[in-house]
């Protein structure tokens, strides 16, 4: 039975962060993910966290100027200094959050820089990021990203950033599987996902068109789920997606698909 982590940044944002834990907890969820900690202090979210039962499994490292259109800085060759800061920030929430894992959003591609430099860049930094969390005992999770969500995404498919990951050589280091996303650069979702399975260690969800709530667009979420099983998917499916009208309404997917 797939297990599944409430989004906190996409669900229940009709009430500010912190009341969210509460809510996920009230929708059913034993786990929680989302973007960033770093506007609150850790131990406000870790209270949230200790009187809801839950577990956090993944919230992403800093990622620029978020608010300026900024999706992450770890292939930008002027931002080594700020990237590696945000590496040692990230880690020092997972510890006091009791995060597992934590993803990199490597960033668009700054338009008139080399490719090379680009991949150089990111390689290094991804090194640096995958030593780090490896001593303190964490998982580093790399996320491929559609481009026709964010133009310029550097990374965008599964296999380049496999390869991007054979180049990093950190046996903690995996791939984050991002279903919607995927969907809309390369299709093959099952067959991908079990070609790379151990290498795999998150995974999200959200529908296509719209990326609203599974059941709502193409994707065919109840034999995927069950595919999931089958191969032996063990880890958690973080639901990263746009409800259609409020969360409360758009919850009655895991009902109908009996997970």
């Amino acid at each position: 039975m797939p297990k599944f982590a409430a989004n906190l940044t996409m669900l229940f944002n009709e009430v500010p962060f912190l009341e969210r834990f509460a809510l996920a907890r009230k929708a059913g969820f034993d786990a929680v993910e989302f973007l960033f900690p770093y506007a609150f202090p850790a131990g406000e979210i870790r209270k949230r966290l200790d009187e809801q039962r839950l577990a956090l499994v993944l919230h992403n490292l800093p990622a620029g100027n978020w608010d300026a259109g900024e999706r992450g800085i770890a292939c930008l060759p002027d931002r080594k200094d700020e990237f590696r800061s945000g590496v040692r920030q990230a880690i020092e929430y997972a510890r006091s959050l009791g995060v597992p894992q934590l993803n990199c959003l490597v960033g668009k591609a700054p338009q008139g820089v080399d490719d090379k430099l680009l991949r150089a860049t990111l390689v290094e930094n991804l090194k640096f990021a995958a030593g780090e969390l490896g001593k303190a005992g964490l998982k580093l999770l790399v996320e491929p990203i559609n481009t026709y969500d964010i133009p310029g995404f550097y990374l965008n498919r599964s296999a380049q950033t496999l390869d991007i990951l054979d180049e990093v050589g950190a046996a903690n280091a995996y791939l984050q599987y991002d279903i919607y996303h995927m969907q809309r650069t390369e299709g093959e979702l099952a067959a991908t996902m079990q070609k790379h399975l151990a290498r795999i260690a998150h995974i999200q969800l959200a529908d296509n068109p719209g990326r609203n709530e599974p059941g709502s667009g193409e994707i065919n979420y109840p034999f995927l789920f069950a595919w999931l099983d089958r191969i032996g998917y063990a880890g958690w499916i973080g639901c990263e997606y746009k409800p259609a009208t409020t969360t409360e309404a758009g919850l009655g997917w895991r009902r109908r698909m009996g997970v």
